[in-house]
């Protein structure tokens, strides 16, 4: 970039939840001031920022004031309306661009990126009304049915092994634009992290293993247990898609990696991602630290792995009468814990995380383990 945004500025973030809250974390430790832009009162990023506009995302007036007072803003999540981020755009720094978030949070138009970026996707149908169910759907079934815009954690997904069922799941879907994706046979799910800058240099962190409960990540695994050559081709894809999108910022890739050993992208996020928490304690900089380095133009920190480690999302669900026993993992000299502040907790609502940090990913999986069946005892 043509100037360095340097400490004491003010940095705008759309969006309050967890991932805000440890970008503002990030800054603040850097010198920055923080903006959140965010309509619930009591949003885990707004309760420890200089500045919280209690307002929807595009509210006039709150983006005005972000642009009048930031010198750049990002955001948490790819949901935030992307004509917020074009209005900013004429005024300010965003990153990563309004057509970026444009693309990843319309999952038809990123998969129709992805392939012409040259990269494999899980065959698809882009469905935009039930009659373009009505061919030889062979391909993509059996398969999963998701909603194209505002889907998450598995949320606006249903499995359906034929055509009568994927039509269901559409009506059940309100009709609304969906993609029709054939089911694989997966090894596992990948993910990495990259940081790009406007010159064009990019790093990528080691890529995650991720396991999932009920379509929400629940253990990261890091080094992922794969062969050098997977690792090495995620990150060379990572890249590409990087490149292709001309982005600014950080960017999550999630891969399937299939029987024999290909890769599939799955989907991207414009923001750091759940699997990339362990770098907040296992690397040299962490994806919140890169978010504001790359907003700043300033250069990427580094990636190096310190230690293998282990992520562990903390859901509602281990809330009961009272708070967990933070006290099983408080009292491991390896084990750091990460609460983001919520208010309240409810079954499947991510409260906060942990990361172990262990001589290799297979003892740092069993103790992370251990713990959560810990954490479950009633």
């Amino acid at each position: 970039m043509n100037r360095h945004i340097l400490p004491n500025a003010m940095l705008g973030i759309l969006g309050g939840g967890q991932l805000g809250r440890m970008f503002t974390l990030s800054a603040k430790a850097m010198g920055y001031r923080v903006t959140v832009l965010d309509p619930d009162p009591d949003s885990p990023a707004g309760s420890l920022a200089d500045v919280h506009l209690q307002a929807a995302y595009d509210d006039p007036a709150a983006l005005q004031t972000l642009a009048e007072t930031c010198a750049a803003v990002t955001t948490e999540f790819e949901n935030v309306p992307a004509d917020s981020m074009r209005f900013l755009e004429r005024h300010i720094r965003v990153s990563p661009s309004a057509e970026c978030v444009a693309i990843a949070q319309d999952r038809i138009r990123e998969k129709r990126f992805v392939r012409e970026a040259g990269l494999q996707t899980a065959p698809f149908l882009a469905v935009e009304i039930e009659s373009d169910m009505d061919g030889d759907l062979s391909e993509f079934l059996p398969g999963i049915l998701k909603i194209s815009r505002l889907g998450y954690d598995g949320k606006g997904q249903v499995h359906v092994a034929d055509a009568q069922a994927a039509k269901a799941a559409f009506r059940q879907m309100g009709g609304k634009p969906c993609v029709l994706e054939k089911a694989l046979d997966l090894k596992l799910e990948l993910s990495v992290v990259v940081t790009r800058i406007e010159s064009g240099e990019a790093v990528c962190f080691p890529a995650a293993e991720n396991q999932h409960e009920s379509g929400i990540l629940d253990v990261s695994i890091v080094p992922a247990r794969v062969s050098a050559d997977v690792s090495e081709r995620a990150r060379r894809k990572t890249l590409a898609l990087a490149e292709k999108l001309d982005y600014i910022g950080v960017l999550a890739v999630e891969f399937f990696l299939l029987k024999d050993d290909d890769l599939v992208v799955n989907e991207i996020a414009p923001r750091p991602h759940n699997s990339g928490h362990y770098t907040l304690d296992a690397t040299l900089f962490s994806q919140f630290d890169q978010q504001v380095r790359s907003m700043c133009g300033l250069p990427p920190g580094g990636t190096r792995l310190l230690s293998p480690a282990v992520m562990v999302n903390l859901l509602g669900d281990i809330w009961r009468e009272d708070e967990p026993a933070w006290d099983k993992l408080l009292s491991e000299p390896n084990v750091h814990l990460h609460l983001y502040g919520k208010k309240s907790a409810r079954i499947g609502r991510k409260m906060g995380h942990y990361n172990v940090l262990a001589s290799n990913p297979d003892a740092a999986l069993a103790q992370a383990l251990a713990l959560k069946q810990e954490l479950l005892k009633p």
